[in-house]
């Protein structure tokens, strides 16, 4: 008669019911967190003597800071695990770092390690009472109209600022093609001085769009980063900007499929 196979136990961090508890601390912290940012922590710093410039610095870095913690958190109370290649390579001046959108955590993660970095982000953020003050504070781009979006992202690109962008607008469809659109090939081709794209995984799929922050696969979702090569906006700014960013747009959606292709 043969003998049952016995499996390795489960680490206790990695046991489903845990990681529904974990997960849904973290996002309470979060959620905290950015009220605390918005009503207490973001005003005192406005409030310290110095230019807008200095001001703005100073409040990005503290949302680095508590992006940092976020993420620090989830990863060792195990509700995710991720890995960042490349990131020592972010966060120059007129870089504009471009990203696919998988998942609720990319900004978070890409801000995290990401020094003095500006953002594109969804207008809703300007409705959000908590949120209001700390997006403007810090100097960060609406999303819509899209020609003022390209108008005020063009210019923090043009005043020597890093600028984090996501070309698809939203949250990718698992499994499904990426579809950039143009808003960020035109913002590029006006002021970037060169443009690092970063590719980012989760596997398996999780807090993607239409799905809810406990509907946790199993097992546990990695989130892995890789910056990819520079890539120079230069050698695409020839004949009429409509052209120029179309083939651009279509250079960008190409390099996204290739990894996408080879992962």
């Amino acid at each position: 008669m043969a003998l049952p196979v016995r499996t390795a136990a489960r680490p206790f961090r990695d046991l489903y019911y845990v990681r529904l508890a974990t997960t849904g601390l973290s996002f309470m912290l979060f959620g905290v967190g950015g009220v605390l940012l918005g009503v207490v922590v973001v005003p005192l710093l406005l409030a310290v003597p110095g230019s807008g410039a200095a001001r703005r610095t100073r409040v990005r870095r503290m949302i680095r800071i508590a992006f940092r913690f976020f993420i620090g958190f989830a990863h060792h109370s195990g509700a995710i695990s991720y890995s960042f290649s490349g990131a020592e390579r972010l966060g120059r001046p007129g870089q504009l770092i471009i990203a696919n959108h998988p998942s609720l955590l990319d900004i978070v993660l890409l801000i995290a390690f990401t020094p003095g970095a500006g953002c594109v982000v969804k207008r809703a953020a300007w409705r959000n009472p908590a949120m209001v003050i700390v997006v403007i504070a810090a100097g960060y781009v609406p999303n819509a109209p899209t020609d003022l979006m390209i108008e005020r992202a063009t210019a923090l690109l043009a005043a020597g600022e890093c600028l984090i962008m996501f070309p698809e607008g939203t949250r990718t469809v698992p499994h499904r093609p990426v579809h950039f659109h143009r808003g960020a090939a035109s913002v590029a081709l006006r002021a970037a001085s060169v443009v690092t794209p970063v590719f980012i995984r989760v596997e398996p799929p999780s807090l993607s769009k239409s799905v809810p922050w406990y509907r946790l696969p199993v097992p546990r979702a990695h989130f892995a980063l890789h910056v990819g090569r520079d890539i120079d906006p230069a050698a695409f700014r020839h004949g009429p900007p409509p052209i120029a960013s179309r083939a651009f747009n279509e250079h960008l959606a190409a390099t996204y499929a290739a990894e996408a292709a080879a992962n």
